[in-house]
């Protein structure tokens, strides 16, 4: 995958800093698809796999908490690693374009093996899902970083990646939202009753849409943006880019709070709508109309004319933790759910897609400070790295809460475990999002900097 220097292959490649050949509308389109493709698998995981694994594959909800783990402390090897393959990547393709390429299929792959459950003892499956979950891990950053840090290669204008980080970001709700839509519906359908069967049809299904998805987009996306000192970055260099990078510590200090906060709602709400409520069906119909993150998405290009950055991250938070508020204190209220679960997904939608945007800036403030572009570690760390860990410890969390209240799968459940699941889908989200607040603030002091530092990358790149 690393090139070496002598390749005579070339990157099609304009001015440093270049943004002067526009972006269009299919590459827009091509860019959005990369995240709802990647999310016809991923939101199967993130939504779905705890559930999975403690209910479907029968592991213990303590010992499913301790695979979800587990799999992040592997992450936390692969993400540099990851990233620094991208940083020294120099192909015909360019440097993060090549991985939907050489990912795609066993991406797939490692999705469908996750959700194979194999009829094996309980200690053989355990292990079975521990060792291909922590595959996939590994796979999802290597195929999901480069979407980020490709925007940057896109375009280098701030603005640009704010708007363009909005496609992608419709395309990953959209792709949620057909996930979360059709799953329990469709695994119900599939397996007749069995439940092992129905997923593993359903993900075949969406194994092979992801496939195809992906491999569309990476002949429809390209790198423009060429930063001449970059093309070759060792991992010591990319070390040395986050030296004093403190943009960049803030943000993902930030992404990882939120993800913690996001996963763990998202795993929670299949128990919280399963044995709070006593209707299966609400899971469907309140992962349906979270779609409404659209809203929030598509509106931060609008709002980043009259605020900035910093605040529109902090203020999609404040939204998310006021939603979170109503769903607790509807109790038993459908409809005050329902309104509680609408205002938090519009916040949601708000804040999950600023640090996307940020990173670039983050990757600018690195090569103006220390001399080095670092894009492919700084973003992967910055994106992937912090979904996943999130994920891993926001699993471990509820895993750990749940088994320590009494949560049994399959049965109905004490009031004492209830209690337990309503900690996990509540006060730990609402914790979450609330921290996650401190550095999205904080962020503000940097970002009053980028136009300087735009400029004067501009002439050094030159």
């Amino acid at each position: 995958m690393v090139m070496d220097e002598k390749m005579t292959h070339k990157v099609t490649s304009y001015p440093a800093g270049s943004t002067k050949e526009k972006v269009g509308v299919l590459e827009k389109l091509s860019y959005a698809n990369l995240d709802f493709s990647g999310q016809l698998v991923a939101t199967i995981v993130n939504s779905y796999l705890m559930y999975f694994f403690t209910d479907v594959a029968a592991i213990s909800a303590a010992s499913t908490g301790v695979i979800l783990l587990l799999a992040r402390v592997v992450d936390a090897i692969g993400a540099p690693v990851w990233g620094t393959f991208i940083d020294m990547t120099h192909s015909k393709f360019g440097k993060a374009r090549p991985y939907f390429l050489w990912l795609a299929i066993p991406y797939a792959a490692s999705g469908i093996l996750l959700f194979w459950a194999p009829d094996l003892s309980a200690s053989a499956k355990a292990l079975y899902c521990g060792i291909v979950y922590m595959i996939y891990g590994v796979l999802y950053l290597g195929i999901n970083a480069p979407i980020t840090t490709i925007l940057p290669l896109i375009t280098s204008h701030p603005t640009q990646r704010v708007k363009l980080n909005s496609w992608r970001m419709v395309g990953s709700n959209l792709g949620v939202f057909v996930v979360n839509s059709l799953t329990l519906p469709l695994v119900a359908f599939f397996g007749g009753g069995n439940d092992i069967k129905g997923f593993r049809i359903f993900v075949v299904i969406f194994a092979i849409l992801n496939l195809s998805g992906t491999l569309f987009s990476f002949g429809h996306v390209r790198e423009r943006v060429v930063v001449p000192n970059s093309q070759r970055v060792t991992l010591r260099r990319s070390i040395h880019a986050m030296n004093k990078n403190w943009p960049w510590f803030i943000i993902v200090a930030g992404n990882f709070l939120f993800w913690v906060a996001q996963q763990g709602r998202q795993q929670s709400m299949v128990y919280y709508f399963t044995y709070y409520f006593h209707n299966k069906g609400l899971v469907t119909f309140f992962n349906s109309i979270a779609i409404i993150q659209v809203l929030g998405v598509i509106s931060i290009p609008l709002l980043n004319k009259v605020m900035s950055k910093s605040h529109i991250w902090g203020m999609g938070l404040i939204i998310a933790v006021l939603g979170q508020f109503v769903i607790m204190f509807s109790g038993l209220s459908a409809v005050g759910a329902t309104a509680g679960w609408l205002i938090a997904n519009v916040g949601s939608g708000i804040a999950v897609s600023m640090p996307f945007a940020m990173l670039g800036s983050a990757v600018d403030y690195g090569e103006w400070k220390n001399g080095v572009n670092a894009a492919g570690i700084l973003t992967t760390i910055g994106s992937a790295f912090c979904m996943s860990m999130g994920m891993g410890l926001a699993g471990a969390m509820n895993g750990g809460i749940m088994s320590a209240f009494g949560y049994i799968a399959n049965h109905a459940q004490s009031a004492h475990a209830l209690t337990g699941i309503g900690i996990s889908f509540n006060w730990v989200t609402i914790l979450m999002y609330g921290l996650a607040i401190i550095p999205a603030f904080l962020y503000q002091r940097y970002e009053n900097m980028e136009s300087e530092i735009t400029n004067e990358l501009s002439k050094t790149r030159e």
